[in-house]
């Protein structure tokens, strides 16, 4: 669809991120709805990556736009489960948004340096990059590999077996294209594969 819409219109995709979710259950024989009870996992903009990289080929066109909606939500699921408490392999129900926490809106490639985390160290590995941002470290390197590819980071050199990368530092132009301008003096470390 993006490969057809993208060539005629502009498109914003708008993806729903779970920020804090509230779980009910309900017991399929009686009906009965249990108390609310919060999750544990709280929902950031980390969490669109995967997503991300099934479109990276189409995130420097200057016709796509996204918005990523952090929400809280109160989510129903049938005890329906696999295990002894019959939670384990359940089944959702239904999920209802209750409020809407945060928008982060990326009008083009400039606008991902929204991913990157603060208080990191002149020289990191993706290993510090998933430590500061606190995701897993197969999603850091992810998350740089399409940094990479939208000219925010670039490969500058190597050491040992890491990629040494630098921020490029960027500046909107027309249509939402990434103008280079002088590096950064921020290098990061990823490994090389």
């Amino acid at each position: 669809k993006l490969d057809t819409f993208l060539k005629y219109y502009p498109v914003t995709i708008v993806y729903p991120i779970v920020h804090t979710k509230y779980l009910y259950w309900i017991d399929e024989e009686t009906g009965e709805i249990s108390s609310k009870r919060k999750s544990p996992k709280t929902g950031t903009i980390y969490d669109a990556i995967p997503e991300l990289y099934k479109i990276k080929m189409y995130l420097n066109n200057p016709n796509l736009h996204l918005c990523l909606v952090l929400i809280d939500a109160d989510e129903y699921r049938l005890l329906n489960g696999w295990s002894r408490d019959r939670k384990k392999g359940s089944s959702r129900f239904d999920r209802i948004p209750t409020e809407l926490v945060d928008e982060f809106y990326i009008g083009g490639p400039a606008d991902y340096k929204c991913f990157l985390p603060e208080g990191l160290s002149p020289d990191y590995t993706s290993k510090d990059f998933a430590k500061a941002a606190h995701i897993p470290v197969g999603y850091a390197q992810t998350l740089l590999g399409i940094l990479y590819s939208l000219n925010i980071v670039e490969r500058t050199g190597k050491k040992e077996r890491f990629t040494l990368l630098a921020l490029a530092d960027v500046q909107i132009g027309r249509d939402n294209e990434v103008v280079m301008l002088e590096k950064e003096v921020l290098p990061l470390l990823v490994p090389y594969v």
